[in-house]
């Protein structure tokens, strides 16, 4: 898995290099992830609002409880890596300093990135809460790494881990109008959650100079993309609970070399295996369009690991903002679904962000 945008290529160097980084680690000043209530009551003042107070499912199915297991994951993370942001930036750490961040004010900064960070507590505590009160584990915190060293990197990541999260919300809102029954009430939830984290990434886009909203119909994913995806930042055995008792695939790397444009124009790919053009092909997931498939060429293997190249047809339709690549089996296969390109995957998914 890789994120591809100009202004990340510098983090996913560092993060290739191995740099050595202090691990995040829980809990936080404030009791997260098992605040009290008064330390409960600071954290949804700082948010703007509370959890909702509404009764909480008692039964859920199978794929309910999977896809809220991811979400509990994803959010638990995203409170790791703002509350790291945020300290950075209170703290004028290099490269989170006010000259870093400028033209925006420090103090809008810290505002924004304080409610986001409790927003963010709340979000993984209303899913943790959901999970318990159907008699399932809670999920735990892990520890974490982040590779990013600037305001400028840290921005951008979290515009492309928030893409993956708007992309995936849809799903878990169609498993659970699929379960029906007591998950019924949680699609109108996660459209609040979606909502919310939709007018986050126009904040992220904003600071980096692009228009708020990428497109009209924003890219789609499927679980283990984003399963995939949040295992780049956790540290490897740190989960108090085995990250297989998931039930989603954990993909291959698939490497984005070359920064993608909003062209068309071809792109070379890495992983960490063998490869063929007659087994294998590229199919791109972009906006809320069926999946585009293309063949791969120039297939080269050299201890183990092979690079390769295929065609990025951005002018045929594809959409600003985030695409996701995966290298699935078969040799010219189309698809009719994000999730039936999932089930095809070998190596993925390769993040591309396009402005």
């Amino acid at each position: 898995m890789h994120f591809t945008s100009s202004s990340t290529l510098l983090a996913l160097s560092i993060a290739a290099a191995g740099v050595a980084a202090i691990p995040f680690k829980f809990p936080l000043p404030d009791g997260f992830p098992s605040p009290s209530p008064a330390q409960l009551a600071v954290i949804e003042k700082e948010a703007g609002g509370t959890l909702p107070n509404g009764p909480l499912p008692t039964i859920l199915k199978s794929a309910g409880i999977t896809t809220l297991q991811l979400l509990a994951l994803n959010e638990i993370f995203e409170v790791a890596y703002f509350t790291e942001l945020l300290a950075n930036v209170t703290n004028d750490v290099p490269g989170y300093d006010a000259k870093a961040i400028a033209p925006l004010d420090k103090a809008y900064v810290v505002d924004t990135l304080t409610t986001v960070a409790n927003q963010e507590k709340l979000h993984a505590l209303g899913v943790n809460g959901v999970l318990m009160s159907a008699n399932q584990s809670a999920i735990k915190p892990c520890e974490y790494q982040f590779p990013v060293t600037s305001f400028i990197q840290a921005i951008a990541l979290a515009q492309t881990f928030t893409d993956i999260v708007l992309g995936t919300l849809p799903e878990a809102q169609a498993i659970f109008a699929g379960d029906a029954g007591d998950e019924s009430p949680l699609v109108p939830l996660f459209g609040s959650v979606l909502a919310q984290e939709g007018e986050q990434v126009g904040f992220y886009r904003f600071a980096q100079k692009k228009v708020p909203s990428a497109a009209p119909f924003l890219s789609l994913g499927s679980p283990s993309f984003a399963f995939t995806a949040i295992q780049m930042f956790i540290v490897p055995g740190s989960c108090p609970q085995p990250l297989s008792d998931v039930d989603l695939t954990t993909f291959g790397p698939l490497t984005v070399l070359n920064t993608p444009m909003a062209k068309n124009m071809t792109l070379q790919f890495a992983v960490p295996g063998a490869v063929s053009p007659f087994n294998n092909s590229i199919v791109y997931l972009s906006g809320a369009n069926l999946p585009v498939t293309v063949p791969i060429s120039g297939v080269s293997t050299v201890a183990g690991k092979s690079t390769f190249s295929a065609s990025f047809p951005f002018a045929s339709g594809f959409a600003n903002g985030l695409t996701i690549a995966a290298l699935v089996k078969g040799a010219g296969q189309t698809f009719k679904s994000n999730d039936a390109v999932a089930a095809a995957t070998v190596y993925g998914p390769g993040l591309i962000e396009v402005n």
